[in-house]
């Protein structure tokens, strides 16, 4: 597993919701890269809570939709936005368990169309949520347009989480 370098990080104006670093009220999510697999392991907090102690269901969707651009952006080496996206809740994730891993992956591509399957587990490993998106992925020129050049992993092999 190798972490996935952001390649927005010196953009000017990059303050994105699910992955900026610096965004105050942002996931601050991080991508790692296990063979077909893109993998974030996010740790959640009281104010993303719907019902009392409830994470809210639209931060859910955001976790797995920010993952699947994620995986857009590594695997195909462009840009792109989701065109669709499906989310069944199977079971509730609390704002005080101490991790959710989201595992995202490429189920089909056909031309611009990327279709990718996530999970969310949380930390005892049961699958809480499963979604499905269909993503438009840019052409190189457009996904430049967009400030994208390339995503690159860091060098370092890591252990599995």
């Amino acid at each position: 597993m190798r972490k996935i370098k952001n390649p927005y990080l010196h953009k000017e104006g990059y303050n994105c919701f699910g992955c900026c670093p610096d965004n105050p009220i942002g996931l601050h999510m991080e991508f790692f890269e296990d063979g077909d697999d893109v993998i974030s392991f996010w740790h959640p907090q009281e104010h993303y809570q719907g019902w009392v102690g409830v994470m809210h269901g639209g931060i859910v969707a955001s976790l797995v939709d920010e993952t699947f651009g994620w995986v857009v952006t590594r695997k195909l080496q462009t840009a792109g936005m989701t065109s669709k996206l499906e989310i069944r809740y199977k079971h509730p994730l609390s704002v005080n368990d101490s991790q959710y891993t989201i595992h995202a992956h490429i189920t089909n591509r056909r031309a611009h169309l990327v279709f990718m399957s996530a999970t969310i587990e949380n930390a005892k490993g049961e699958v809480c949520v499963e979604a499905e998106s269909v993503y438009y992925a840019f052409d190189e020129e457009k996904a430049k347009e967009m400030g994208f050049s390339h995503c690159d992993v860091e060098n370092e092999q890591l252990l599995s989480m």
